[in-house]
Formats: structure tokens, sequence, C-alpha cells
């Protein structure tokens, strides 16, 4: 039976079509619409965010770190320079296996350990778009080798920079310092929009303390790259403005005459101008190499340096304190002629020993038998005990403690130099805080000559003896004395006004007690007799020896040797020449000095020597000539003066440790000698 056929619908399925027809029609129209909006949104409302990112497919910024500025001498011999080297760079966002890349990349260019580690602690607080350095230094062949692998390493280029070098190395390590790279910790605390691109900051010295003036300001340059980040074309440049010059106040020649002079004894030696504060010189010896620091040191030679027996990395001018001995003895003797407790004529009798009256603690003096009836001058120049035992007790420490606090002890001198020690000032405040009990008077006597808790650096002495020097005018020491934007520019002085009056009421006073330095050198019976003989001008001196006995030592052998006295021994000396007007105060201090005079005396006479070679008007009978820079590697001063040794022949004896009954935290093994057998 054959099933009838449908008869087909024409007009229904005519309007199905039409509603299908009409739905995709809609559809094309909404996402016609769709589309368009889409379009205006990216071309109109985003239209800056897409093109800036465009933009920044094409065009990278390049930071252009400054030039930094150098650093002269006050002559303009130059003391840090600049100069051209190249490194590697990484952009860890263009790495996508770091570890992969650096070990590949080690087989191209060697990687040491501490490249490695350098690198990894920068990358940890770097962007990822940042370009972080890997390798500094590079050889021509490591440059060459690497160009020939360039396209192995993606993200990774040779990039030129300025490397900082130290012409003289040693000899101004301890006053330039160093700069190192920056580490996690300087990240944190410097601007990074003022470090942009750059990979060195001040660690010590002058290159820390005026790291903000050094630096300068950075540049950057807008260049076209390819889709590989290679550089095409440089498209707009806004130059870096470099860091500025500065000039010490410091003449190489004397920086040089005073670390031959010291010829490799562990000491220091600061000479500074009393009219105005500026140090001409400042040396700490044993030093080092600055230039190992700059692009990181070795773990090896870090070590070697760190634990070396006599410390190269301690700057004993600033950071190394001492007993002064009685170097401080003219400070007390200024202070009894001006607190109205002597007068230049008032005499003391020296029996060699003194005793605390009303009790059995007691001192010997310089010499057996003692130095008889003496005044102010004699006892300067025979640094006798006796007398400035007698005035610190009839001073008491309290006005004691009042008066030396005006020459800048126990505190910073103010020098503009970061890391400066206070030493120890001794007071009655200063014990009951340290050791939680009283004062005794045998600690004040004991303090009237340098000893007990007394502590100076070598650069508090100079300071408190260009003061004394000054006419009382004190000023703070200063290393730096001008700038310059650049080398054609004019210098700019930077002022240092007087940090206060004078602490001299009579110029009397002060007379009376450079008298007595005075004959301290040139008078025949003084402790440094010898040292002023050849000079055209007055010198005025001062000898201290710091000396550590125990209390069972016969300090009065003669036949003790002078290697054993060296071993327990502080040397100090203090000058300052001309006498009437002085213009330059020196201290010499030397850890392992048999005494002050004849070990630290002749020292300085010859940084006297070399600054007399660099005055335009010494006099002109004076056989020294002045010195010259022959190359950045040798500073020539003055010729060696005539061997002058301290002698005190006439004035034999020494001096020990021969208390009885110390009161308690009384520290009893130290004692003050300045008249050698």
């Amino acid at each position: 039976m054959k099933l009838r056929r449908a008869i087909k619908d024409s007009r229904s399925e005519l309007e199905l079509f039409r509603r299908r027809a009409l739905a995709g029609f809609a559809l094309i129209v909404l996402a016609l619409i769709g589309l368009v909006v889409r379009y205006a949104t990216l071309q109109v409302s985003r239209y800056d965010e897409f093109a800036a990112r465009s933009e920044n497919n094409r065009v990278k910024p390049i930071a252009i770190p400054p030039a930094r500025g150098l650093i002269f001498d006050r002559n303009g011999v130059l003391l840090a320079d600049n100069v051209p080297a190249f490194r590697l760079e990484v952009v860890p966002e263009q790495v996508t296996d770091m570890k992969a890349l650096l070990e590949q990349l080690g087989q191209v260019i060697p990687l040491s350990q501490d490249d490695l580690d350098a690198f990894h602690k920068l990358l940890k607080q770097s962007h990822r778009f940042e370009s972080v350095p890997l390798k500094m230094r590079l050889t021509e062949d490591e440059i060459d080798r690497f160009a020939v692998n360039r396209w192995r390493f993606p993200g990774v280029d040779v990039v030129p920079y300025q490397n900082r070098r130290y012409p003289l190395g040693e000899l101004f390590a301890h006053v330039i310092g160093y700069v190192a790279r920056i580490d996690a910790d300087d990240l944190d605390r410097l601007d990074p929009g003022s470090y942009k691109g750059t990979t060195h900051v001040g660690r010590i010295g002058v290159e820390r303390s005026y790291e903000d003036m050094l630096h300068g300001t950075p540049g950057y340059e807008l260049v076209e790259v390819n889709a590989d980040g290679r550089t095409q074309r440089v498209l707009q440049t806004h130059p870096a403005i470099a860091g500025k010059n500065i000039y010490l106040s410091i003449d190489a020649r004397i920086q040089k005459a005073a670390e031959q002079a010291l010829a490799g004894q562990v000491g220091s030696a600061v000479a500074i101008d009393p009219r105005n504060g500026q140090v001409l010189a400042m040396v700490s010896v044993p030093s080092f190499d600055p230039n190992l620091f700059v692009d990181g040191i070795s773990h090896i030679d870090y070590s070697t340096l760190n634990t070396a027996p006599d410390k190269p990395l301690l700057n004993r001018a600033l950071r190394g304190v001492y007993p002064p001995g009685s170097t401080v003895k003219p400070f007390l003797a200024l202070g009894g002629l001006e607190l109205g407790l002597r007068t230049p004529s008032d005499s003391v009798l020296s029996t060699g020993t003194f005793c605390v009256p009303g009790t059995t603690f007691c001192r010997r003096d310089d010499r057996r038998g003692g130095f008889g009836t003496v005044n102010l001058r004699m006892a300067i120049m025979w640094s006798v005990n006796t007398y400035f035992y007698k005035l610190a007790l009839d001073m008491g420490i309290d006005r004691y403690d009042d008066w030396m606090s005006r020459f800048g002890f126990g505190q910073p001198t103010g020098i503009d130099l970061n890391g400066e020690s206070s030493g120890i000032l001794p007071s009655r405040e200063w014990k009951a805080k340290r050791y939680k009990t009283s004062w005794f008077p045998g600690e004040t006597i004991i303090a009237g000559i340098g000893q007990g808790y007394w502590t100076v650096t070598p650069m508090q002495l100079a300071h408190a003896l260009s003061i004394l020097a000054g006419h009382g005018v004190p000023y703070a020491p200063r290393l730096v004395m001008a700038t310059q934007t650049d080398v054609d520019a004019p210098k700019q002085p930077l002022p240092n006004p007087p940090s206060g009056p004078s602490v001299i009421n009579n110029p009397a006073d002060w007379q009376a007690v450079v008298d007595g330095m005075q004959m301290v050198v040139n008078d025949p019976r003084g402790t440094g007799y010898g040292l002023g003989k050849g000079f055209p001008y007055t010198i005025a001196g001062k000898s201290g020896t710091a000396e550590i006995y125990s209390r069972h030592t016969d300090a009065y052998n003669e036949n003790t040797s002078l290697a054993y006295l060296a071993s327990r021994h502080r040397a100090w000396f203090e000058m300052f020449a001309p006498a009437e007007e002085p213009r330059i105060a020196v201290v010499v201090s030397l850890e392992n000095g048999a005494w002050g005079a004849s070990s630290a005396g002749p020292i300085a006479r010859k940084i006297l020597d070399a600054w007399l070679a660099t005055q335009s008007d010494a006099p002109p009978d004076t056989p020294l000539q002045p010195g010259s820079l022959s190359s950045p590697d040798v500073v020539s001063g003055a010729p060696a003066p005539p061997n002058a040794p301290a002698s005190s022949a006439s004035t034999p004896g020494a001096a020990t440790d021969a208390s009885q009954d110390t009161p308690q935290d009384e520290p009893a093994n130290t004692s003050s000698q300045e008249n050698p057998p």
C-alpha cells in the first residue's frame, strides 16, 4: 500500500526562513555593534594606555649614570679618578631559565663565586625589567668571546661604565675611603630615582661622607629597540649631571712624608692648620689598597685584611683610642693658670714620690729622688709628674673635666668624616654610669698625667693641640676645603668659621705654657731636646708615653731593653710651629714606641720639615727644597732632615707604678714617664 506524500506548505517554509534570516541579521548587527564598541574602547577610551604600551615595546628608556666627582689634594693632585671600563649586565625578564643561563655564560666568561653571590643579592632587590650587573671590569678577551656568543644569551649585554680608581692607593685609603658595589642594604637606604643606573656608592671616608656631593644626578636616553630588545637608534638624550669635584685640605707631599716617617711602624699622624682647622695630613699605618674594594673584594683578600694582627683596616687617626699620657700636661697647666689655681712662678717640690694627703696612696715621679723645686715652665720642660699630680688634685675632677672638655676631649671633634670615636674624658658622672661606683682622689691625680680611664684619638689630640696653638680659638677639623662643578669652573671654598670664642682669657697664661713647651724642644734639659735643631722657626712641643707596668715591675731598672719598653708603651709627641704664631700643629702616635720624645718626636719633626718645604715664604737660608709630584704614583716631599734624636741624658730616671692601697676600681697598671734612663 503506497503512503501518500504530504503536501508542501510553501507559505510556512517561507515564514520560517524569514524569521531565521531576521535572527541572523540581528546577530550580525549585534556583533558589528560589539566590534564597533570594542574598537572605540581601544582606539578612543584607552588610546593613551595602548599607545604607551606600543611605544614601550618599541622605545626603551635607558638610565645614564652621572660621572662621579673627582677628588684632589689642595694643590690639584688627583686622588680619585674615573676610568672607562665594561661590565656584563642581565635583564631578568628576558631570561627564561636564569640558572641555565649562568651555567652556560660561565663557560664563555669566567664567573667567580663572589660575582654570583653579589648578582643574586641584587637580583632579589631589583625589578625584573632592570639591568642587574653580573661581572665588573671585563677584559678585552672576555668582551670578544661574549660578542661571538651574544646570540646565545638573550637579555645579557656588555655595558660601558666609569670605574673608580685611586692612583695613590694606600697613601690616602683612610682619608678618601673607597666606593663599592651597591648591595641589598644600600638599596634600602638610597633613593632609587637618584641612583638609577648607578652601580657603586661611597663606603667609607670622604667617598661616604660626601656621597651626595660626589654622586651627581642621573640622566636618561630613549632608544628604539627591535623585537629582540637590541638598540636600533637613539631618539632622545637627557644628559646626566656629573657630581662635584672635591679639593681636600691635605697636601699630598706632607701626607707622603708622614707615611715615610712612620716607616711601617703601627701608628698614626695628624697635622692641622690651627688658623682655620684645615687638616694638612692624616695618616694611619698600616694601610690597605682601596682599589681592591671597588668591584668587590674577594673573600680571601678581605679575610687577609680583616684578620691581620696589625689591623690595616682600622683608621687609627679617627678610631684608635689610647691613653694620652703626658701630652695633656700643657692643657692642665693652662687650666691651672686660667682658673686662678697657679701662677707661672708658683713652685712645687718634687721629691720623687707624691702621696694623696691623708692616705697611703702614692705615685712616683719621673726621676728617682725627684726634680727638686720646679715652676710651671720647668714642670712642662721636664714633664714633672708631681707638679701635675698636685695641680689636678687642687683643681678637682669636676673642674678638671669641665676645663678639658673645652679642648674637645671626650667628644667627637666634628671632623667631616663618619665613624669618629669619642674617646673617654674621665669624670665623676662617667664612672658612676660605667662602673656604678664613686670617684676617688687617687684617680684624679692619675688623670692629671693622662692615665687611668683617659683615652683619646690622635685626631682629638691634634684638634686640642690646634686650639691651644691657635691661642684658644676652636675650629672643627676639616678635610674638604673647596668644591667645583667641573674642571673648568672656579673652586667654591667651603667656609669653616670658629666653633666658639677663645677658651683663653689671659694671653700671658698662653705664653707661659708655650714657653714651657719651647723648652721641651730647645732647652738642653728638655725631654725633646734636639728636635728643634736646624729648623728656621721656633718649635713648641711635648712628649707623652703611656706606660703599662705591673705593680711589681721596677721601671727604674736601666737594663730594661728598648724592645720590651716598646712592646708596653704608647708613644706620643705633639708640636707646633712657629711657636709665636703657629701655622701647623702635629701629633704623632705610636702603638709600640719606647719613649714619646725619642720614638715619636723625630717623626713629628720630619712632618714639620715636609710642611716647611711647601711654604713659599720659608726662610731663604733653609736647606729644604719644595717637593713636587712627578707622577700619580710617586709623591716627593721634603728630603729627610738630619738625624736629631731627642736627648735627655741630663734628666735620667724612670717612673713606675709605686702606688699603695689602691682604691676600688682605680686602674693601677699604668704610669707616666717622659725621662727615659
